[in-house]
């Protein structure tokens, strides 16, 4: 770093992403990324709102936010429209804690959550996961901390009913409780509907995943109408043209053609049932996954000799040097084919290697 660097971000570590190698080709199943395209309603939309990009884009998103209230029944006023659902998450780091409002969330789930404590000097509790990698409800219930849940959570992919958020919520009144749902539209079931009871519930999804969107960064928030204004404020002191006129576009167009997502959803569900199946044969050990990713490790091979030597055959799986989890790796649920191709290179690895 150099000389200039505030000190106040000196021992900041930032957030890792994916590999995104530009080298060579690889079958990708590293980043959950869907393996689809975007829906061809979509990819017109953003080509032609390409021609008018001397323009700003709409500040308030007011035709998406409508698309989006529509789909989830509730009021354009209950949802903001971010940069990828990590602006959101972002936003309510910002608004909802501070050294009176500490954050807590698992020790075990999306890095972000860790980096925006730090990098807005909150203080934070990570609370451990159980042996089974599942969150314990009991641990959240009456903490009185701004609490963020991945549901279904990641690497696990596992989930929490919305019974359970419901309990967490009731004892923490006084509280923002943050649900990320990036993954819920494989299989999980979304707290959504919870708004219309719990003032201090914000949910957070995201186009990129189940809408095959994730080079657009196009994500949203849903809460009550205060919650939703509080970030509105975050956002316009901040980027108040954040989601961009194309990627606002590709969200309407998307929004409208919702068989679509739904298919594709439950392509990528049967091939994670297909894929867990064949790993389970080999001696996998998985996690009951809920998310477009398997979980998974094998009492024979380590994590990273098998993240490595499926590298070498141009394979990426995601990797973590986490100590409760560093003999797994998280799987990205991709076309049959690739998992196909995934499934002989890993008999390959197991050969030579037991």
């Amino acid at each position: 770093m150099s000389r200039f660097f505030s000190e106040k971000f000196a021992s900041l570590i930032p957030y890792t992403p994916g590999e995104q190698p530009r080298e060579r080709k690889f079958i990708k199943l590293n980043t959950n990324e869907s393996p689809f395209s975007p829906s061809p309603k979509a990819i017109r939309s953003a080509a032609e709102a390409a021609g008018r990009l001397q323009l700003y884009s709409d500040p308030t998103c007011k035709v998406l936010a409508e698309k989006v209230a529509e789909r989830y029944d509730i009021s354009p006023d209950e949802v903001i429209l971010t940069n990828g659902s990590d602006e959101v998450l972002n936003f309510a780091f910002m608004a909802y804690c501070d050294k009176d409002h500490p954050a807590a969330f698992a020790d075990i789930t999306y890095g972000f959550y860790k980096v925006f404590a730090q990098l807005h000097n909150i203080p934070y509790t990570e609370v451990p996961l159980r042996a089974d990698f599942s969150v314990g409800v009991e641990d959240y219930i009456g903490i009185h901390k701004t609490i963020f849940i991945a549901n279904p959570n990641a690497p696990t992919g596992k989930t929490i009913s919305p019974g359970d958020v419901e309990r967490i919520l009731q004892s923490n009144p006084d509280n923002v409780v943050i649900i990320d749902e990036a993954y819920v539209d494989f299989g999980a079931e979304s707290c959504v509907p919870l708004i219309k009871k719990y003032d201090n519930l914000l949910v957070t999804q995201t186009f990129s995943k189940s809408r095959s969107m994730a080079g657009a960064r196009l994500g949203f928030g849903i809460g009550c109408a205060k919650l939703i204004a509080d970030l509105h404020t975050i956002r316009y002191s901040t980027n108040p043209y954040n989601v961009n006129s194309m990627t606002m576009a590709a969200g309407i167009g998307v929004m409208e053609d919702e068989a679509y997502t739904r298919k594709n959803c439950q392509t990528v569900c049967e091939n994670r049932a297909f894929t867990a199946a064949e790993l389970k044969k080999m001696g996998f050990e998985m996690t009951d996954s809920m998310a477009n990713f398997i979980f998974a490790r094998h009492p024979a091979v380590g994590g990273g000799v098998l993240y490595t030597k499926l590298k070498e055959r141009g394979i990426l799986v995601r990797h973590f040097e986490k100590p409760r989890i560093e003999d797994y790796n998280r799987i990205t649920v991709g076309t049959r084919d690739e998992m196909n191709a995934l499934l002989g290179a890993v008999r390959q690895i197991l050969e030579e290697n037991l």
